[in-house]
């Protein structure tokens, strides 16, 4: 396994692989109250788009650069939505135009032969467009216009709309149609990190390839916490929301509970909001205040880390009662100075592997720290882990 080539465009040509577009979440303690009609929310999206909308470049930034883009949309009689983009001095017509058509026609009217996911939001298909591009589409359940499930569609398309990164999946378009909610966004062909953690294909993630995911998502996150404006709050990074491409480079997906962070210059330093996200996962000082903030998505990173590293579950039912919470297990080891039996018993115990387990293990435990102010940002674990993952190649060749 070569897993530290960097990637080409992932839309690949591979079978659909299972893939976690799906999440088994924590619902909202209580629920959105708009109840408008179908047509009234379709109308109400395209006009939030022709005012706000700010799609990425179609191809993915190489670091943190933010390129501006103005935009003209415009709905069509099915409910597509066409783009035209002004990048820079060129003048040109970029993405597919999507129809309910083109969309229904290709998925043999959403077949289950073409799903690869399943969650609380709806299915999700492996789509070849007339064009022969490679797609997923999103696809909502019905009648959930004023549910939650429908604010979870409008949050997605405002976040995906508003990014553009190497690691993060890349948004096309949406469509609304009568009952019908439809995103679509990039195929990424090789399943999700949980699959790979669980070697559901029979290949093992070497701790190199491991670094170089949990390293992607550090990116990834640094990105929407300070390269975007305002800030965005993805609110469930979890193994199953980050997908793979076949070289082994991961992409961050599922924004449906991504949150837009307090303006600076506002002075506000949280967002009071319904608590949402994966148990396991959860900030707890966000679960138990209701205060949002940048430091929620460091401790879901801790957590992904010591899963990551370990190769299990955070919440595992099926083990004894005191390894059944993963980092809290983790942590005791570590404190006893017997970190080394918390490392995926799939991995090799070597010098390079286990030096990169107490040093991640270090950063993850100050990721999990009770209160967020004593939480590293984003940024500081992504230069962190760039510094170990250095360490690591070194200690690496020097052992050949």
């Amino acid at each position: 396994m070569n897993g530290r080539r960097r990637y080409s465009s992932s839309g690949g040509s591979c079978p659909a692989t299972p893939s976690s577009y799906s999440s088994k979440t924590l619902t909202d303690r209580s629920s959105p109250t708009d109840t408008g009609k179908s047509s009234s929310f379709a109308r109400w999206i395209s006009g939030l788009f022709i005012n706000c909308f700010t799609p990425p470049d179609s191809v993915s930034s190489k670091g943190f650069d933010d390129s501006e883009h103005d935009i003209r949309s415009r709905r069509s009689s099915t409910g597509s939505v066409q783009r035209h983009y002004h990048n820079g001095n060129a003048n040109e017509t970029e993405n597919p135009r999507f129809t309910f058509d083109e969309i229904y026609d290709a998925t043999k009217n959403f077949s289950p032969s073409f799903r690869i996911g399943q969650g609380g939001f709806g299915t999700v298909y492996k789509v070849k467009l007339r064009d022969g591009t490679i797609v997923a589409v999103k696809r909502a359940k019905k009648g959930t216009h004023g549910d939650t499930q429908g604010a979870e569609f409008v949050s997605e398309i405002q976040t995906l709309a508003q990014v553009t990164h190497l690691s993060l999946v890349r948004y096309y378009g949406f469509l609304v149609h009568n009952d019908e909610k439809i995103l679509i966004v990039e195929y990424v062909p090789n399943g999700t990190l949980r699959d790979h953690l669980d070697c559901k294909d029979g290949k093992i993630l070497d701790m190199a390839t491991r670094l170089d995911i949990a390293t992607d998502v550090a990116h990834a996150i640094t990105y929407l916490h300070m390269y975007t404006q305002p800030p965005i709050i993805h609110r469930d990074i979890k193994a199953s929301n980050i997908l793979l491409t076949e070289n082994f480079r991961a992409k961050v997906a599922d924004f449906g509970f991504a949150r837009l962070a307090p303006d600076s210059e506002s002075g506000a330093t949280h967002v009071s909001t319904q608590v949402k996200g994966t148990a396991g996962y959860l900030d707890p000082e966000y679960l138990t205040t209701y205060q949002l903030t940048v430091k929620s998505d460091v401790y879901s990173f801790g957590v992904l880390l010591v899963e990551i590293l370990t190769g299990r579950r955070p919440i595992e039912l099926s083990r004894e009662q005191k390894e059944r919470v993963t980092i809290r297990w983790a942590i005791k080891k570590f404190t006893n100075g017997d970190s080394i039996s918390v490392l995926d018993p799939k991995l090799e115990r070597s010098p390079a592997n286990n030096l990169a387990l107490e040093k991640v293990l270090e950063m993850a435990f100050q990721c999990l720290a009770p209160h967020r102010g004593s939480r590293p940002s984003m940024k500081k674990c992504s230069e962190i882990l760039w510094g170990i993952r250095k360490d690591y190649r070194e200690l690496l060749n020097t052992s050949l």
